[in-house]
């Protein structure tokens, strides 16, 4: 009996196929890949899965004014504390960890100052440095005030938004990759825009493929690395920047002076999860390599990769513990 037990559990592995699917949330192009016995069962997976992002989006966007931080917004500054969703106390909760490691240069208060920098990008004019101050007044993470043990905020600044897009995508992925673990597919990877949840390795593989994203939004990846159960992302200005008056700004902001960086960078970090890699990569790119790796090596099992462009020459950067190519 159990010799054909293992030898049904073998057919079923060996009939498990590689699927795929695609739709647009939280402004990019979410790829979720999984293998499974067939189509049918797969789509129900991704259809899950999918949904399980939507429910999210409607809690971290700030560009939906009806979500659920651009309604907390309008209520800065808060004399009490407000419950929140446990998804927003949860990713807010690993946001504020990044935050005080980080010394504040990732930060999730930076909301005023990332309306200023899209109207920029827009208009391609740099914000007034009277804007620029006022905005500037609403940022501290100090100011984010969650429950303990509670899924409570206080914003205790006037003017605090939240801005999730330096972990949200990352939280959003990891929290498909669960439900598509608890419904019994651990071979599984959600790419989110370029951060990835990733799950055990397909059958016979020893990791799922990624590329490294380049410094050249069309270039080919840089490296390709083998792997499995954890998180991995890429910051950096390939994509989103702005020239004004000769210089190039990225749309990462240093909270600290509300300026977009202008040193071109990708920051490449795998961690314990997707929404850590997230996080820390958004950090990275603020602290730049040497503060930014000493930050990564304060984080069990992390590893990063920075390549930047000074004087017209790349020069990189990577923990002892990056893969090698």
């Amino acid at each position: 009996m159990l010799l054909l037990a293992l030898v049904a559990a073998a057919a079923t592995v060996a009939a498990a196929e590689p699927f795929s699917a695609r739709q647009r949330h939280m402004g990019t192009d979410v790829t979720i890949r999984l293998v499974a016995t067939d189509q049918v069962t797969a789509d129900r997976a991704f259809q899950a899965a999918f949904a399980r992002i939507e429910v999210l989006e409607k809690v971290m966007s700030d560009y939906d004014a009806e979500s659920e931080i651009s309604r907390l917004a309008l209520q800065a500054p808060m004399k009490e504390p407000v419950t929140i969703s446990q998804d927003l106390w949860l990713v807010l909760g690993r946001a504020q960890a990044i935050s005080a490691a980080s010394d504040g240069a990732f930060d999730v208060s930076v909301g005023a100052l990332s309306r200023l920098w899209r109207r920029a990008r827009r208009q391609k004019e740099l914000p007034s440095r009277d804007r620029l101050t006022q905005a500037l007044q609403s940022v501290g993470y100090q100011a984010v005030v969650l429950g303990k043990k509670q899924p409570t905020i206080q914003l205790q600044r006037p003017g605090v938004r939240l801005d999730l897009g330096g972990i949200g995508k990352g939280f959003a992925a990891d929290a498909a990759l669960d439900q598509l673990r608890k419904m019994g597919f651990p071979s599984a990877l959600v790419d989110a825009g370029g951060d990835l949840a990733i799950g055990a390795a397909p059958p016979g593989k020893a990791g799922w493929r990624i590329g490294v994203a380049p410094l050249q939004a069309d270039g080919p990846p840089s490296r390709f690395l083998q792997l499995s159960n954890c998180g991995i992302a890429t910051s950096g200005d390939a994509w989103q920047f702005v020239e004004i008056d000769g210089r190039r700004y990225s749309h990462i902001l240093d909270p600290g002076s509300g300026i977009g960086l202008t040193t071109r960078s990708s920051v490449t970090v795998i961690a314990s999860d997707a929404t850590v890699a997230d996080g820390l990569a958004s950090a990275v790119s603020v602290l730049g390599p040497k503060k930014g790796l000493a930050l990564i090596e304060h984080f069990n099992g992390a590893s990063g990769l920075v390549v930047q462009v000074l004087a017209g020459e790349v020069q990189s950067w990577k923990s002892c513990h990056f893969p090698k190519k």
